[in-house]
Parts: structure tokens; sequence; C-alpha cells
């Protein structure tokens, strides 16, 4: 029969097990196992020192190539766009490097007609008949609707229309009025479609002869396929009305870098940059833009898939 006593014995067992258990594996620890653990420790801490010394490195040596670049821009970018009117046109995903990408513009000599702030909302599948009603209402005495893509495409036909207006190749017709222009991109601001300066140094003043799309990644949402392509239109239709340069953030599936080199005949008539997020792609970007503008010549730019090489070549 089990009694109190059985029990007493049985736990205690079990508690001298557990103490020699311990005592055991201390002594194990502290023999060639623990030496083994130690030296694996200490390997481990140099291997992280050394990763954290090669980071800080890396980091300096893009830092010097940034300033490099920097300091190669005023070197060779003066005069390369002197006389030239340029448009810039930003996506939301572009804007942080907008700034850096005019003062290259700029530093070759352009003329800065002004900056377009696309928004979001313009690239929504939800708001096509919004955008389609719209161009239609919009339109002005000097920027007709005649002649603009009549299907259901709102992003096709709105871009259209803010193309024909803000790019001196518009559909053969004399240049509009500064009060149609400045009346139909309120009424698209006011739509919340775009934004843009109305007064100082990006003021819209007049149509440009070419446009630099500052992008950067594209769309990651659950409509993502439908807002990329949606960008897509929106660049061919601007590169109907006049040259254009897309300076973007890689060139991985969805971007609109890489649907333009993917694009047979998109890719003969749009210049892109692929690393527009660093100094360096900036810099290479006003050379585009002076390559497109003094020759007419499209190239593709950067490091990314479909890329020609880093920069346009010096004219022959």
């Amino acid at each position: 029969m089990i009694n109190f006593r059985y029990h007493v014995v049985s736990l205690t067992a079990v508690f001298l097990a557990l103490a020699i258990g311990l005592v055991v594996g201390t002594a194990a620890l502290n023999g060639p196992v623990a030496d083994s653990l130690n030296q694996r420790v200490s390997e481990l801490r140099k291997d992280n020192t050394q990763l954290r010394d090669s980071f800080s490195s890396l980091q300096e040596e893009v830092k010097r190539e940034e300033d490099f670049a920097a300091e190669m821009a005023q070197v060779v970018l003066p005069g390369k766009l002197t006389g030239r009117k340029i448009l810039m046109v930003t996506l939301p995903s572009g804007r942080d490097q907008a700034d850096p990408v005019r003062q290259m513009l700029t530093t070759a000599g352009a003329t800065v007609t002004g900056r377009i702030d696309m928004q979001d909302s313009f690239f929504v599948p939800d708001n096509a008949q919004e955008l389609l009603y719209l161009a239609s209402s919009a339109a002005q005495p000097t920027i007709p609707a005649t002649g603009l893509p009549s299907n259901s495409d709102g992003v096709e036909t709105a871009s259209a229309l803010l193309a024909s207006a803000v790019l001196d190749r518009a559909l053969g017709t004399a240049p509009p009025s500064a009060a149609d222009l400045t009346a139909l991109l309120t009424a698209y601001e006011k739509a919340k479609y775009i934004s843009y300066a109305d007064a100082g140094k990006d003021k819209v003043t007049e149509p440009a002869e070419a446009v630099v799309i500052v992008t950067g990644l594209p769309y990651v949402d659950k409509e993502s396929a439908q807002k990329d392509q949606a960008v897509v239109t929106m660049v061919s239709q601007f590169d109907k009305m006049g040259a254009v340069v897309v300076a973007g953030n890689g060139a991985s599936d969805g971007n609109v870098v890489a649907a333009v080199r993917g694009d047979g005949a998109l890719v003969k008539t749009i210049s892109t940059v692929d690393n527009a997020n660093t100094t360096q792609g900036q810099l290479v970007t006003a050379l585009a833009t002076a390559e497109m503008v003094n020759q007419g010549k499209a190239g593709q730019y950067g490091m990314g898939a479909g890329a020609g090489s880093m920069m346009p070549q010096p004219p022959q």
C-alpha cells in the first residue's frame, strides 16, 4: 500500500536527481563546452565590429561620391540648358528628390516654367469618370478639349488636356493664354487632383518644351497595378506633347521606368534615369534633359535593368 512515507521518499529522490544534474551540468559547462562557447562569442563580437567598420566605411564612400557628383555638376552642367524651358511634374513618391533635380536643371541654365505635383487621387481607378468630366468642364478657349482621347480612360483624357496646356507641342496650335493656363490648373487643383505653386519660383508661367517627371518607387496598395498603369498612361500622354525625361528610383516591376524601358515605342522617345534619388542620378537627369532637347535623343541611364549606360555620352 502506498503511504505518505512513499511520497516523501519519491519527492526526495526527484529533487536529489535535479541537484545532481545541476552540479554535473555546471561542471561540464565550466570545461570544454564553456571554453568553446566563450570562443564563439568572442568571434561573433569581432565579426560584428568588422561589419560595423565596413558599414561606416561604405557610408563615408557614398557620401564622398555624392559630394564628388555635386562638385562635378558645377563643372559639366553650366550652359547645357541655357535658354531652354523645362517643366517639372512630380508624383507623390518623387517629392523628396524634386528640389535637388530642380537645382541641377537650373545649374544647367534651364528656365523652369513651373512645377505641378500630381496627387494620388489622380491615379485612383474610381475617379476615372470624374476625371473625364473635369477634362471637359476645365477646358478653356485657348486650351480646347477637341482632339483629346475620346475613350473612357479618365487618366488618359485628363493627362492629354494638361499636357496640351503646359507643353509647346500642343496639337499644333498657338500657346494658351496665361489666364486660360491658370484657370485650367486651378480647376484641377480645386478638384484635388494636382497642386501647383501660384506664386514664387514654381509658378507655372508658360508652356515648356520638355518635362521632367520626378517619381519614386511604384505603388504597393491593393490597387497598385492599376495605379502604376495609370502613371504610365499619364507619362505617355505628356510624351505626345513634348520631350519627356522620367527621373525615377529603380527599375523593378511596376516601376514607370521599367514600363518605359519595356515598351518598344516609348523607349525610343522617353529618356529614363533610374537613380534620381541620388546626387549622381540628379546630375544625369539634367544631362539627359539636355540631350533630349538639344539632340532630340532619348536614352536610358542608371544602374537598373534596361539602362544603356550610367550617363549620356558627349555628342560626336
